[in-house]
Formats: structure tokens, C-alpha cells, sequence
């Protein structure tokens, strides 16, 4: 399994940056025939924007908006330059969030993470992603198709049909859930049908823990995870390194502190926010609303790209006291006024039986004059009342969570 897909996989990381952003003024330029992006992106000039630095100046579309945009303006919200009619598929997932699935084989670009986990030309692939208007199932299916499998297109749920379609066609690697492949295992054995052939597996869409890694592993089953989204396509993959998620190429992979577009250090957690270029259908600075961290380093298995841990949470911490909503921008807002700060993070708390809040801020200096200033920050942005506790650097977590909410449920 240490054949790569293609050499992008293995280029310098030099080479990709100059890839990348030698074709993203193109990309930009086709978002800007879309009427939403040529608002958002009003008075910028595409071939300005050629490093991480004119990237992170632009505004950031927050995935969790899309539901509200498209809904004004359907069916894509105005970021799509085309109509709908350009497309080969048209899917919508929940939210609801529209999708169009380009014309051409492996739209999603996502070949190169099911090669990684082992896929290979005579493969039968059972595919247990839907295939109902979301398009996990048609992702998987082009891809796999592009490595050159065959693709049985079972679709989720079943178990008895997909142990019926285990014993006739004996497929070799499987595509779906990692919980839902123990299932189907679990139902062969107890039908007798020997699910011995399938030997590879690409997993996505649940937590894939150490346990059920190594569970599946001893029944024969090697299984590598992927971060994949209905907009973008597998943006992550696993490689027999097992050292982290290894970004897909054609992709600009950014980590930015929640609440806000700016990027964070290597090896702090931050929300993704993702950029491609296919003009057809670019996505600029989408944020997908995740945490995660870059790995610093190549992997082992040679490819070359950024890699980063995987999934670490959700970056969308909003919290309601006292009728209120508190936003992880509001936090940020808070430290822009006061710089030299490290991380901070909002407790959330109850004290009696009334909503409490405190703002626990990384500060060289145990100044109350600095604590009387961040509470009145504080209350100036959020229009809450807060305390504020001032800590050592380095005391609070690497976890990418500016808002803590601590209050008991039920």
C-alpha cells in the first residue's frame, strides 16, 4: 500500500503552495460571476490574492449560514455561477443545505483517499452511503469507479440484504459507516455467509474510536477513516501511516480560530475553513464548522500534503444566558481590544439559580486594573455582566473551545 495515487501526492510543499495559489485567482474570478460572492467579495482583486496572508483577508462563509442564504435566494444562496440546470445531480442534505454534483467522473476529487486505504482496480466495493438526494453514496461511488471497482450500490440500512449481497457478489472493501460495518459483519457471522473477501474498508460519517479500529482489524478488516462534507468531497484522508488525516490535493486547508477568519499557529485547534478551486463550483473560505489541529511534519507513508488530527468537536459553541445569545466571535471581539492575551475561554456557569458567566483569560500579568478592563469589554460586547479570572499562559486547554458551557441539563 506504499503506491501513491499520482505525484501530486508527493510533490514539495513548495510546488503545492505555487499550484494552489497560482490557480486561485481563477477560481476567484468564477466566484465572482456568482451575485453572492461578488457581494462578499466586492472590490477585491483576484490576482492580488496569491499567498495564505491576502487568503485570510477575505470574509469567511460560514456553512452554518447556508440554510438561511439559500432559502432567500434558491436554490444555492447566489454562490454558485451557473445554473442549476449545469449540473449532473442536484442533492440536498440536512439543514437544508442545496447541493450540485458536477458533470464528469470523480467530481468530488476523492479517488485518491479511497487508494489510500487500499482500493484497487477490480475491487467490488459495497457501498452503503445513501443514495437518496444526499450524496454520500454517489461521492463514494465515483470515486471508487475512478480507482477502477465495481461499485455495489446497497445503500444503508438492510442488514439482512447486505449479508445476502455479501454472500453473492463477496465484495473485497466496503464504504460506509465504521458502527454500521460492524453490524454487517456481526449479521454475516450469525447467518453463516463467509464475509472473509472483504478485506479494506473506508470509513466516514461517525467516530471511528482506537477500539472499533482494532476490532474490525482482527476480523481481517483494514479500515482507514476519512473527513469527507456533502460540499467538498473526502478533505481529509487516512493513509496506512495512521499519523493523522492527510489533506486531499487541490484543496487550501486553513485553521482558524472559532468565531473569526484569522489562523491559528500550527498544532492549535481551530475550526477548518477549506477553499477549492474547480471553478465550476468554487468554495472560498467555507468554513465547515469543525475542529481540528494541523500535525506539523510530512507523513510517513510519503505523501507530502498538510495533515491534520481529525475530528475534535464542533467549532459552533454558542451558548444562551439570560435570554442572550454569547458567540465565540463576541470572545474574539473581547480579545481584539486587548492584545498579548493568550487563549480565553467563557464559563458558562449557574450560581443559585441565575445564569453566571466568567471569562478565564491567559495573561502574563495578574493586574486587576487588566481584570476590570477585560470585564468591561466584556460586558460592552455581550451586554452581560461577567467575572473574569486571569491565568498563567499555557493554563488553559489546546482545544479549540473559547465557550464552555457548564450548566447542568435536565
Amino acid at each position: 500500500m506504499s503506491e501513491h495515487y499520482d505525484q501530486l501526492e508527493t510533490r514539495s510543499a513548495d510546488e503545492r503552495e505555487a499550484d494552489l495559489f497560482g490557480r486561485l485567482p481563477a477560481a476567484l474570478r468564477a466566484a465572482l460571476a456568482a451575485p453572492a460572492y461578488r457581494e462578499r467579495l466586492a472590490g477585491i482583486d483576484p490576482d492580488a490574492v496569491r499567498d495564505r496572508a491576502a487568503l485570510a483577508r477575505l470574509p469567511v462563509l460560514r456553512k452554518s449560514e447556508l440554510p438561511a442564504l439559500q432559502a432567500a435566494a434558491p436554490p444555492f444562496g447566489g454562490f454558485v455561477p451557473g445554473p442549476a440546470s449545469g449540473f449532473a445531480r442536484l442533492y440536498t442534505s440536512p439543514g437544508p443545505i442545496f447541493e450540485p454534483e458536477p458533470d464528469g467522473p470523480d467530481p468530488w476529487g476523492s479517488a485518491r483517499g479511497l487508494h489510500a486505504a487500499g482500493f484497487r482496480p477490480g475491487d467490488i466495493v459495497l457501498n452503503t452511503f445513501s443514495y437518496h438526494l444526499v450524496p454520500a453514496g454517489h461521492l463514494m461511488d465515483s470515486a471508487a469507479r475512478a480507482v477502477g471497482c465495481v461499485v455495489i450500490p446497497a445503500g444503508p440500512g438492510n442488514t439482512d440484504g447486505q449479508v445476502e449481497l455479501i454472500g453473492a457478489y463477496r465484495p473485497t472493501a466496503y464504504c460506509g459507516t465504521p458502527d454500521f460495518l460492524k453490524i454487517v459483519l456481526d449479521a454475516a457471522g450469525r447467518a453463516g455467509i463467509d464475509a472473509s473477501p472483504l478485506r479494506k474498508a473506508l470509513v466516514s460519517g461517525a467516530a471511528f474510536p482506537r477500539s472499533l479500529q482494532a476490532e474490525l482489524s482482527g476480523r481481517g478488516v483494514e479500515a482507514f477513516q476519512a473527513y469527507a462534507t456533502a460540499d467538498l468531497g473526502i478533505v481529509a484522508y487516512e493513509s496506512e501511516a495512521r499519523e493523522g488525516l492527510v489533506g486531499n490535493e487541490g484543496l487550501v486547508v486553513e485553521i482558524v480560530r472559532p468565531g473569526t477568519g484569522d489562523p491559528v499557529p500550527e498544532g492549535e485547534v481551530g475550526e477548518i475553513v477549506v477553499t477549492s478551486l474547480d471553478p465550476r463550483h468554487p468554495w472560498i473560505r467555507l468554513a465547515l464548522g469543525d475542529l481540528t489541529a494541523i500535525l506539523p511534519g510530512e507523513s510517513p507513508c510519503g505523501r507530502t500534503n498538510v495533515r491534520i488530527r481529525g475530528w475534535l468537536g464542533r467549532a459552533d459553541q454558542t451558548a444562551k444566558m439570560k435570554g442572550m445569545f454569547v458567540r465565540p466571535e463576541q470572545v474574539a471581539a473581547v480579545a481584539a481590544r486587548h492584545p498579548g492575551l493568550g487563549r480565553l475561554r467563557l464559563v458558562v456557569t449557574r450560581e443559585g439559580e441565575a445564569d453566571a458567566m466568567t471569562l478565564r483569560a491567559e495573561a502574563e500579568s495578574r493586574d486587576p486594573a487588566l481584570a476590570e478592563a477585560l470585564a468591561d469589554s466584556l460586558q460592552s460586547v455581550t451586554r452581560l455582566r461577567g467575572a473574569v479570572e486571569l491565568v498563567p499562559p499555557g493554563t488553559l486547554p489546546n482545544d479549540g473551545r473559547v465557550i464552555a458551557d457548564e450548566r447542568p441539563v435536565g
